[in-house]
């Protein structure tokens, strides 16, 4: 049964990277660094998302809305310091992340931010436009979230503690806002055609850049030879330490369902128990 009336709460977590190997996949650099992505572009991007609805909760006319817009824009600035201390600790051990990371610096804070010498019209209308591209993002952080919770095949491999403790209690919290951007994107528009055309843009962008971070992160990684490709990348989904692509692309296709609504994916019940279990999660309280 799913919980009712969930508040949204950020929980203050810590994480101690002193023992985080380079590979904390053993023996999977692909894998590794695959999901090392994360880390890349969560930073700048969460910051990205919290700017964007605090701009935006002056235009919220729902008081149950609002708080958990309120709830989102803290749990997603957490996210963005918990995996910028990752970061730090590839760059202390040699692995330098600032060619990438100062690239999305320029996307999220330029390309993306609010432009100048807009009318109020225009500065409302695109401001809704990055509430949709939120909604469309996290459409993908909820499938990934469900996806870590149920990943046995990572605890098999035998990934590091802390590393699977901060994905997966990242992922729980995914779970547990995947409705909030979906809810404020409606608020402001309901339009169909804003839903669909919004995701046809994220998802090959997305896919992009995710594809660009791997490569970069193996390339960087000093400590192995190992090259990025399809082949490993697949392999390493069939064995369950990455998503499948296949079922990616259908969670793609389930956002353009005239049904659709988040709370489909993944199960807050689930994300709570990991919640209530997390090493790093029950030391915040």
């Amino acid at each position: 049964m799913e919980p009712d009336n969930l508040v949204l709460q950020p929980r203050d977590v810590r994480f101690d990277w002193s023992t985080l190997p380079m590979h904390w996949v053993p023996d999977e650099p692909v894998a590794t660094h695959v999901m090392n992505v994360l880390h890349l572009l969560l930073p700048e991007g969460e910051r990205w998302f919290v700017r964007t609805f605090q701009q935006a909760v002056p235009l919220i006319s729902d008081d149950t809305l609002r708080e958990d817009v309120l709830g989102f824009i803290g749990q997603e600035a957490m996210h963005a310091e918990a995996h910028s201390e990752v970061l730090d600790h590839l760059l202390a051990n040699g692995l330098d992340p600032r060619p990438f990371t100062r690239q999305m610096e320029h996307v999220f804070r330029r390309i993306l931010g609010p432009r100048a010498g807009l009318s109020d019209e225009q500065a409302r209308e695109q401001l809704i436009e990055r509430v949709a591209i939120v909604a469309a993002v996290e459409h993908f952080t909820a499938y990934l979230g469900d996806w870590m919770l149920n990943a046995d095949a990572l605890d098999r491999a035998g990934i590091h503690p802390v590393m699977l403790d901060l994905l997966r209690w990242h992922a729980a919290e995914e779970v547990e806002h995947r409705s909030v951007a979906y809810d404020l994107m409606c608020h402001l528009d309901r339009r169909y055609v804003r839903r669909a055309r919004t995701m046809l843009l994220v998802a090959p962008v997305l896919f992009w850049l995710w594809v660009r971070g791997a490569r970069f992160m193996v390339k960087a990684d000093r400590t192995t030879k190992v090259r990025l490709t399809w082949r490993e990348a697949m392999r390493a989904g069939r064995r369950g330490l990455l998503p499948k692509l296949s079922e990616i692309f259908r969670a793609f296709l389930r956002y353009f369902h005239p049904a659709y609504h988040p709370k489909q994916e993944g199960s807050t019940a689930q994300a709570v128990a990991y919640l209530a279990s997390s090493p790093a999660a029950r030391e915040a309280h």
